[in-house]
């Protein structure tokens, strides 16, 4: 008695498939995508210069500042650096997915307000 395997095994794997998106929402999940991809893209691109800008100055900091060279062990500096960079990525990436998700808003309320 109860669901044959196979039916039950198809209806866990496809369980969206009684379904059928609009064209509209596969639009706005194509925006999405598009959106986080550019957002990770301006992310990776701030933390890389973050990087670059934490680790001199705390490199050099170590090599010259006597205080930094008894105080800062390797650990220390690789967090100092890590932690701009982990900053930038997450500032920079949520920017720019809220900017590219407004500027769909209005595009799509543009859209909605020119068809009427």
């Amino acid at each position: 008695m109860g669901i044959p395997s196979e039916l039950r095994d198809l209806w866990v794997h496809r369980r969206d498939s009684f379904v059928i998106p609009s064209p509209a929402e596969e639009r706005k999940i194509a925006n999405a995508k598009r959106c986080t991809q550019e957002g990770v893209r301006a992310g990776f691109k701030n933390a890389s210069i973050a990087c670059v800008a934490s680790a001199v100055p705390t490199l050099v900091a170590v090599r010259v500042v006597p205080w930094a060279k008894a105080n800062l062990n390797y650990t220390a500096q690789a967090l100092i650096i890590s932690a701009a960079s982990i900053a930038a990525y997450f500032i920079t990436a949520d920017k720019t997915i809220l900017e590219c998700a407004r500027r769909n808003s209005q595009l799509e309320n543009a859209l909605r307000h020119q068809g009427s």
